[in-house]
């Protein structure tokens, strides 16, 4: 049971199930609602698409609906882009993003046309890894073509993936071939151990911020384990792709509770990867020690801050780096780690750090790499940009990847990870 889900007495009336396997009942939680419509005011679509009938409409209102007249699930639960603001906002503590997700995976379920290009569409950016697989086998040559202005366009004409964004490119090397490469963990210990989930975009595309993981945590004299894993389910979610969110999620679960029997705590880099273990994995998924790995699990910075004393780490430090323009994404919002890295990082001697607001990025993952949706993405990413142009850094840094691209796109900065500042303060090159 979700921790928002109050208990329901009513034993009089019979749960709906959402899908023919499952038992969840989120009554409790829509008659919860009485229609503040906070959440309205706190979601970034809404306030840039007036046909978005908003989060209230997408949870309580359609699950009332759907038990008094068993409706259709509206369309318009494709146009959320699962920031999770609304689970924030709501002062009833509705399982608002719970229902939404599934209301979504029972849409793309029943009433999605396989065939369409929407879905064809979502279904490869759910499964983002398993492209990135194969495309990082010819790195070199992915990056090329998918670079081209015509492949762009083509991909826009056929996929609907809008031109204007640029393909993120594949490193040569990913993290997991450095790994092996270095022969693993160079640090043993009994006592400090965690098992890394990298997620997709470590490993495929940015594998220096998993690096600066490892050399971060075993500098505090951590074993690192690196388990097998797919991705977390994030954008899987984010497209009513359950079922395959399902699969992923028992291949981790087995394989990070494995790690949790040999001493270890799950840490992830992207707080996106971190949500998902702990919080969107029990909500949704009935998993044999599904629940172990939830509360095994933190972010990176979050985890040294937790059990170890970072501050005075930190504090005897001196870096020479570029000022920072530091956007929280929502998802670190949601895992309450919003000011984490500048409360860490205005203690460096060296870093210069501003904090932009606490405006949506406006990609929320998947969301923004819709051709139909880039317009608002970049609306809702407007005044993020404007607040990091006037920060006195010109070098961004966030928790997650997507983020980073919509940083980077939106205003040209160089994007950094909180992990790779920190190695650059603590870790002699």
């Amino acid at each position: 049971m979700s921790k928002h889900q109050p208990p329901c007495d009513d034993e009089a009336t019979e749960p709906i199930e959402v899908f023919p396997e499952g038992a969840l009942d989120l009554r409790a939680g829509a008659d919860a609602c009485y229609k503040c419509t906070t959440c309205e005011t706190s979601c970034p679509v809404a306030e840039v698409d007036d046909e978005f009938p908003g989060p209230k409409f997408q949870g309580p209102e359609q699950w009332r609906l759907k038990r008094k007249e068993d409706q259709d699930i509206d369309d318009s639960i494709l146009s959320c882009s699962n920031c999770l603001r609304c689970d924030n906002a709501c002062p009833s503590e509705v399982p608002l993003s719970q229902m939404h997700n599934e209301a979504r995976g029972e849409y793309v379920d029943e009433q999605m046309t396989k065939l369409s290009r929407e879905y064809v569409r979502n279904r490869i950016l759910a499964n983002y890894g398993l492209l990135a697989g194969i495309g990082s086998k010819v790195p070199r040559l992915v990056n090329f073509v998918m670079g081209l202005g015509v492949t762009r366009k083509l991909n826009e004409k056929l996929l609907g993936l809008p031109s204007e964004r640029e393909f993120p490119a594949f490193a040569t090397q990913t993290f997991r071939e450095w790994w092996r490469k270095r022969g693993g963990a160079q640090v043993e210990s009994d006592d400090k151990r965690v098992a890394y989930f990298h997620g997709c975009y470590s490993n495929y595309n940015t594998p220096e911020v998993g690096k600066a993981m490892v050399r971060v945590f075993e500098a505090f004299g951590y074993e690192v384990l690196v388990p097998e894993q797919r991705c977390s389910g994030t954008p899987m979610f984010a497209n009513g792709m359950l079922s395959d969110a399902r699969r992923a999620a028992e291949t981790n679960v087995e394989s990070l509770a494995a790690a949790i029997d040999d001493g270890a705590d799950v840490v992830a880099s992207c707080t996106s990867c971190s949500l998902s273990l702990r919080t969107e994995y029990p909500e949704l998924f009935d998993i044999d020690r599904i629940d172990d790995v939830s509360e095994h699990t933190y972010e990176a910075l979050e985890y040294l801050r937790i059990h170890e004393d970072l501050e005075s780490a930190v504090a005897d430090a001196e870096v020479d780096h570029p000022a920072l323009a530091y956007h929280a994404p929502c998802h670190a919002r949601n895992q309450g780690l919003d000011r984490q890295a500048v409360e860490l990082f205005r203690e460096v001697d060296g870093v210069s750090i501003e904090d932009v607001g606490d405006s949506c990025s406006g990609i929320s993952g998947t969301y923004g790499w819709k051709a139909e949706k880039y317009e608002a993405s970049m609306a809702i990413g407007e005044e993020m940009f404007h607040h990091m142009e006037a920060a006195d850094g010109e070098v961004g840094m966030t928790e997650c990847p997507t983020c980073a691209m919509q940083m980077e796109h939106g205003t040209g900065y160089e994007i950094k990870h909180p992990l790779q500042v920190l190695e650059a303060a603590l870790v002699p090159e």
